[in-house]
């Protein structure tokens, strides 16, 4: 009978595998000589490197949700890398980036029923921002609540400030 192994003594390592001989990992030099490593799309560079989805999410104004409903329906693999699409699935992914308000349903726009015109709108880029800092402004100008709020740097929408988005100096016990 063979005497059974102690508990502190070690199991002796099992042969080294052998090493795989593939190709390493892919660099970006092996991409191919039509990839693209910045796409310009509705004012904005994307980098090739990234996958469509996220890609098209570089736009200021295009969510992980709408980038999906976009690439869904062009019909472009989404896994598949900006850089190496072609042209034309460019232009149609920018095509329908741009006339995204026309096919979505109303809830899925980023500016429903707008204050001047009454339309539903989807805004990329610096119009967001513009059209944001206009509503901001309207608010301050007819003195509302929240516009009182953004003129004076509080909280906007009713959290904390007892405890919490102090500024300034440390407040705390006065000492004679």
């Amino acid at each position: 009978m063979a005497a059974p192994k102690a508990a502190n003594q070690k199991a002796e390592p099992a042969a080294p595998a052998e090493k795989k001989k593939g190709p390493a990992k892919k660099s970006a030099k092996s991409e191919g000589d039509d990839f693209n490593y910045i796409v310009r799309m509705a004012n904005t560079d994307i980098d090739g490197l990234k996958y469509t989805v996220i890609g098209l999410q570089s736009i200021k104004g295009v969510g992980k949700r709408v980038s999906q409903i976009i690439v869904k329906k062009a019909n472009v693999d989404p896994a598949a890398k900006i850089g190496s699409l072609s042209d034309e699935q460019v232009a149609t992914l920018e095509k329908l980036v741009l006339s995204y308000v026309e096919y979505a349903p109303s809830w899925a726009v980023n500016r429903q029923l707008d204050y001047e015109t009454g339309a539903d709108m989807h805004l990329l880029g610096n119009d967001l921002d513009i059209l944001q800092g206009d509503d901001i402004n309207r608010m301050k100008m007819m003195r509302c609540y929240r516009g009182i709020r953004h003129e004076t740097n509080h909280k906007v929408r009713g959290q904390r400030t007892r405890s919490n988005g102090r500024k300034g100096l440390a407040c705390g016990v006065q000492r004679k």
